[in-house]
């Protein structure tokens, strides 16, 4: 039986390195291609990340079940789970995890699945650590509701969520300190 690429040790490492980057740099655009060989980048981060520890909502079956026995992940509510995969042409349509004060790093971590990054009728102006003066994104198929519903999720800093937007083999980091306007709007 052959073991696909992304669930071996070194393909893992290689990937967390990339995510360490995004976060590192909001809006940079990491490519993954070079690892998820056919599968999709989103599949690959869970991969990576995933142990028996973690808590993982599907609320959008986007995580084949064939994979939840290689995630070893426990399956959670969308409201309570570390992490939570969705399909981001769809509105978010529950509350996440935002963690307290006392642990604000409990706030989920959404990995939300998208058409394109880096071209796309959606535009995007960053700002915040990590970002040396504004950075400026494009994207397809992430459906409006998100934004908003992160402005509100993100407005008791530190408390928060930190949003992992991820096309078939990028990915791009909006931990909840980047500041984000749609160009010609504001959130």
């Amino acid at each position: 039986m052959k073991v696909e690429r992304i669930w071996q040790a070194d393909v893992q490492q290689r990937v967390f390195r990339e995510l360490l980057e995004a976060f590192s740099r909001p809006g940079d655009m990491r490519d993954l291609s070079t690892w998820v060989d056919g599968t999709t980048a989103q599949r690959a981060v869970l991969a990576t990340l995933m142990d028996g520890e973690m808590t993982l909502a599907d609320p959008h079956g986007r995580i084949m079940d064939t994979d939840w026995p290689l995630l070893q992940a426990k399956p959670g509510a969308s409201e309570h789970a570390r992490y939570v995969a969705v399909d981001g042409h769809r509105a978010p349509d529950f509350q996440p995890e935002l963690g307290s004060l006392e642990s604000p790093e409990f706030g989920a971590t959404l990995l939300i699945g998208v058409n394109s990054l880096g071209d796309g009728e959606l535009s995007l102006e960053l700002v915040g650590p990590g970002i040396d003066g504004q950075r400026n994104i494009r994207l397809a198929g992430l459906h409006p509701d998100w934004l908003t519903r992160r402005a509100d999720w993100v407005g008791s800093f530190p408390l928060g969520v930190d949003l992992l937007l991820s096309d078939a083999h990028r990915i791009v980091a909006l931990p909840r300190t980047t500041r984000i306007r749609i160009s010609g709007g504001a959130l």
